[in-house]
């Protein structure tokens, strides 16, 4: 595993967009239009550019999986985070859902402890290599990591096929929030 480079952040988007593109948590807040992969990418890009700012950009040795990682406690308002969210709303989520996106990270955030936290934003596993272990000796090395700083991990899913891969890497889910959809909170 080793920390993307700003050279990196095509291959990065493109793993992520590929595999987010049906994904019911991030298809709350992106509009299923003409423009929606498009749109998937926009979400994608404002995620990598705040995480290499305010956390870590990580791809598995054979650069075949992904992952974001926050510090939530590290990120701040700048001139450029500020140009990343309003790019985020024009050419992602849209004006319109611009409320509904405060208030759902409102909810999920009230989840985590003061303490600082690993989270893990987005993993990913080039959809065409999935199921092949790849995202499961990625995931081991991603808890390692955390361990290394002292932190633990918290991260959402929606996808209830997701939760065994999660169990077995000795996370476990602790909550669950409806947004007419379930969210499910996991930590380890």
């Amino acid at each position: 595993m080793r920390l993307a480079t700003r050279s990196d952040k095509d291959l990065v988007l493109n793993i992520l967009t590929d595999s987010f593109l049906e994904n019911k948590s991030v298809n709350y807040l992106i509009p299923n239009d003409h423009r929606h992969k498009e749109r998937v990418r926009a979400l994608m890009d404002y995620s990598f550019e705040t995480c290499y700012a305010f956390g870590k950009v990580l791809i598995s040795d054979d650069s075949d999986a992904v992952a974001l990682i926050c510090f939530p406690e590290n990120k701040k308002t700048t001139l450029k985070s500020l140009i990343w969210e309003v790019n985020l709303v024009i050419n992602g989520i849209g004006i319109g859902n611009v409320s509904k996106a405060m208030a759902r990270e409102k909810k999920i955030s009230q989840n985590y402890p003061q303490t600082p936290i690993y989270y893990l934003w987005f993993i990913a596993v080039n959809p065409k290599l999935q199921g092949k272990g790849i995202g499961t000796k990625f995931l081991q090395e991603i808890r390692k990591d955390a361990a290394g700083m002292n932190r633990p991990i918290y991260l959402e899913t929606s996808t209830i096929r997701n939760l065994p891969f999660y169990k077995n890497a000795g996370l476990t889910e602790y909550s669950t929030l409806d947004f007419g959809y379930t969210l499910y909170l996991i930590r380890g």
